[in-house]
């Protein structure tokens, strides 16, 4: 897949950069079935890519993602259990590749995220939102719970945090959002893609490599048993400096000039 055309969501590439954009304006880029499996199928060609350093998620118009569509919900409702763990699981499979991706990925928090939105803030490496942009866990309202997102908000958030916002499921400004961990950033409307771009900036003067193997080392070490631990992570540190890009990076170091993939 190369930025095909796609029903609910814009992917493209440009100068490193990949794009993914929620593309649902009409009902605040609710997500159904289509737009998870679009989701799912842009981010594992991202992971493939060798020309993809970084990726951008955001939506279009005012809003970021107000969960799941209610067409979509009217349907589950009646389907049977069965169905219904097809459908989460295919949830899950998405908000895994996501987070699971190679490439270090930037949330652009337009607008509101409700529910499932959040999630999609959660599993993103780094989020900046919109000084006016909104966050709720709200499925308690409605009998349901935040099940498939838990573990992601969860690390980003903590347990104490997600027990009051799960339980009560409460509106919060972004700035509680900043305050609980589920962002690092909230900027002024106008500010958003500069700010962004800022985190992009960063992010593409960082070793690729190295950068895939801290999202891996983020997402093993803490299940692992200290002399695990130590086993892998000295094993880790051993491989990248031997590597190609390892020893460019020292080299531009000692030799104070930029490394190659920089360029």
């Amino acid at each position: 897949m190369r930025e095909e055309v796609m029903e609910t969501i814009e992917y493209k590439v440009q100068n490193r950069v990949a794009r993914v954009t929620l593309n649902r304006p009409e009902v605040h880029n609710a997500f159904n079935e289509i737009m998870i499996r679009e989701l799912t199928r842009a981010f594992d060609d991202i992971s493939r890519r060798s020309d993809v350093r970084a990726v951008v998620l955001t939506g279009e118009g005012k809003s970021f993602c107000a969960g799941a569509d209610l067409n979509w919900m009217r349907r589950i409702k009646d389907a049977s259990y069965e169905e219904n763990l097809g459908e989460a699981l295919e949830l899950s499979d998405m908000l895994y590749a996501i987070y699971s991706s190679p490439k270090p990925t930037v949330a652009r928090v337009n607008g509101t995220a409700i529910g499932g939105g959040t999630g999609l803030v959660a599993v993103c490496d780094i989020a900046v939102a919109c000084d006016t942009a909104k966050f709720s866990f709200s499925e308690v309202k409605m009998g349901l719970i935040p099940a498939c997102i838990s573990p992601y908000v969860v690390k980003k958030c903590g347990e104490g945090k997600c027990r009051e916002f799960f339980l009560t499921g409460e509106r919060l400004t972004a700035e509680r959002a900043l305050a609980a961990g589920l962002v690092n950033a909230v900027v002024a409307a106008e500010e958003l893609d500069r700010v962004v771009g800022d985190y992009l900036a960063q992010l593409l003067t960082s070793g690729p490599e190295a950068v895939t193997m801290c999202k891996e080392l983020l997402r093993t070490v803490p299940q692992m048993s200290y002399s695990d631990m130590k086993k892998y992570t000295a094993e880790v540190i051993a491989r990248l400096r031997i590597s190609d890009e390892g020893q460019e990076g020292m080299e531009a170091f000692f030799e104070k000039r930029k490394p190659r993939w920089t360029e």
